[in-house]
């Protein structure tokens, strides 16, 4: 199912959160800030995050959807969008990327000081309308999440090249810089519902699940991925030695000596990375199969924390955004489909 299908059920509310994205940059009177809103604007993304806040408000109230303040969402859903571009900005120039959704990044198109202060002045944009918004719950949650995913980007940038990193060491570190923030868009989205605690945690949780899932498909793809679907270069985590899960199944899949080759090769530096080959041992193993298979782990637990909440169409759209994230990775299917025809071409000798 594409995103316009699964978003249709909240249509409307995406149209406002983009007005108020617009918004939040064209009121200022500073010709930098209109100039460089304009541009991260006119390349968007998938709105992913905003959608979990407007779904999981919709689906907790169920056939009681209308009943709450809809400005107090629209704000909250842009803040966590602009939370998110703002992180981009900076991880860009954190990792020396040139392209984003096909187009140059800031830090190329201007430099890596206006990148990081523009960065900075979006996170305070996101802040500003949660302020607006007159309600400590959001505060403290949205607060929390900035404080969580910058904990796990400093915890994966301090790690890069660590090949003796463990599966629980990478949940960990993507619990916090992508999975949280996930979670916190689903919690946000229950705080403006005016939801208890068991609602709350059960879409936090869904929110927590997916977000994981997420970010397992996001690393095969910067393995497997071509630039003109991923709308950046292929292998650019690969290439800052970014040792994430589809790489340490890898390790543990590959024979002796192909191992002790690749981890040489991710020990040492940038320049020494040849992404082409590691994405031919990645697709020539079982490791896509494999990883595929956790992120479907992720995606089921996910689905069922959403058992909680009584059915809609919003519930339905939560359901779906879960199953969206495998078809992200076509590549891995037919890696697995060849990994299950080598198998059985065996078991027939």
């Amino acid at each position: 199912m594409k995103l316009t299908q699964i978003y249709r059920p909240i249509e409307k509310e995406l149209q406002s959160v983009e007005r108020a994205l617009f918004s939040a940059f064209s009121e200022s009177k500073y010709a930098s800030v209109l100039e460089l809103g304009e541009y991260i604007l006119k390349s968007p993304g998938k709105r992913i995050r905003p959608a979990l806040v407007i779904l999981s408000a919709k689906a907790a109230l169920s056939d009681k959807a209308e009943v709450f303040q809809f400005e107090k969402l629209i704000r909250v859903a842009a803040a966590v969008e602009l939370i998110h571009i703002a992180s981009l900005i900076h991880d860009d120039v954190i990792d020396k990327a040139d392209i984003r959704h096909n187009r140059p990044t800031i830090n190329a198109g201007w430099r890596d000081d206006v990148s990081v202060i523009f960065g900075d002045y979006v996170y305070s944009k996101a802040i500003e309308l949660i302020g607006e918004c007159s309600d400590p719950d959001l505060i403290l949650c949205i607060s929390e999440a900035i404080k969580t995913m910058s904990e796990g980007e400093l915890v994966q940038v301090c790690q890069r090249g660590d090949v003796g990193l463990s599966k629980d060491g990478y949940l960990e570190m993507v619990g916090k810089k992508t999975a949280s923030f996930f979670a916190a868009c689903c919690r946000l989205g229950t705080i403006v519902a005016e939801k208890n605690s068991q609602v709350q945690e059960a879409l936090r949780e869904y929110g927590m699940n997916y977000g994981i899932a997420f970010q397992i498909i996001d690393d095969c793809r910067d393995i497997v991925g071509e630039e003109n679907e991923l709308g950046k270069h292929p292998g650019q985590d690969v290439m800052m030695r970014e040792v994430t899960l589809p790489l340490m199944v890898l390790l543990d899949t590959c024979e002796q000596a192909e191992r002790a080759d690749l981890v040489k090769m991710l020990e040492s530096g940038t320049g020494q990375v040849d992404c082409g080959r590691i994405r031919r041992s990645f697709l020539n193993s079982t490791a896509a199969h494999k990883t595929r298979e956790t992120a479907l782990h992720y995606v089921g637990c996910a689905k069922r924390h959403l058992s909680f909440l009584d059915d809609s169409e919003y519930k339905l759209s939560l359901n779906s955004l879960a199953d969206c994230v495998i078809q992200e990775l076509p590549i891995a299917a037919k890696a697995e489909k060849k990994t299950s025809e080598r198998i059985r071409t065996h078991a027939e000798f």
